[in-house]
């Protein structure tokens, strides 16, 4: 029998891990995810910040949890799924947005900024895609991994946005997102990348305190995103709604990478 669209959108009983999920982007698909019935666990690198966000998801009536880890570190990561699994069982959903970011000329970027973000950005990212795989999605034969990268991924930025290991990283990750869509799909896992445009956030604030309004003229729709405009994506690529979608990017930037060209 054909499911109704409410249905389709439904998460009553899975579980999501969210990482860098205690404020900005990570958090507000963290309440789309909880909205639409999965439990959540956050993790970050700051216990207060998560302490702070999983109160606030469950003041929304969303069973929350935390655990902080430093999704750079590969320990740290390990502990991160083990006691992810511990503590709620098998785990559905990966988001995987812990991230960071350097802006240097390319002819200055310290090479510690460039393996600071390829690490959190991208190897983070594989090994624990690898470790949740392993361990709960693929014995299961299903899952869902949603990666979040960035439009800065689609290609080169404005001069004055100078963020050569960022732009790259992003890059990596929406080719790793392909990449391991193909290999995964025999196990029923959909793998999936949203890429954002500028929004409001502690590592953009600095950017936008400068360039917001130039940013925001640049678009076709003439703003800058908002604290609701991931949350139609993460749940279409975390539910059956979008179970015959895999190793897709999804563009949400108000139509600028339309007219850059991503």
């Amino acid at each position: 029998m054909t499911r109704r669209v409410q249905d389709l959108f439904d998460l009553g009983g899975r579980t999501a891990l969210v990482t860098g999920g205690s404020r900005g982007l990570g958090l507000q698909i963290a309440h789309a995810l909880g909205e639409a019935g999965a439990r959540i666990m956050l993790s970050s690198r700051k216990a207060g910040d998560l302490e702070e966000a999983t109160a606030e998801l469950q003041a929304a009536g969303i069973d929350a949890r935390w655990i902080a880890a430093d999704c750079s570190r590969e320990d740290d990561i390990r502990k991160l799924a083990d006691q992810t699994l511990e503590r709620m069982g098998d785990v559905d959903i990966l988001v995987n947005n812990a991230g960071a970011a350097w802006g240097a000329p390319a002819e200055d970027h310290p090479v510690e900024g460039w393996d600071k973000v390829m690490n959190l950005n991208v190897r983070g990212y594989f090994i624990l895609s690898q470790h949740i795989a392993k361990r709960s999605m693929i014995p299961r034969k299903q899952g869902r991994i949603v990666n979040i990268a960035s439009i800065a991924g689609l290609g080169g930025n404005p001069p004055e946005l100078q963020m050569i290991a960022y732009n790259t990283s992003k890059g990596a990750v929406i080719t790793f997102t392909q990449a391991l869509a193909g290999e995964w799909g025999r196990y029923g896992i959909n793998v999936n990348a949203i890429c954002p445009g500028f929004f409001p956030s502690r590592m953009t604030r600095t950017t936008l305190e400068q360039l917001g309004e130039q940013l925001a003229r640049r678009a076709p729709l003439q703003r800058l995103g908002d604290d609701e405009d991931l949350k139609g994506t993460a749940l279409l690529f975390a539910s059956d709604a979008g179970k015959h979608i895999t190793g897709q990017w999804l563009a949400v930037d108000g139509g600028v990478s339309v007219i850059t060209g991503g």
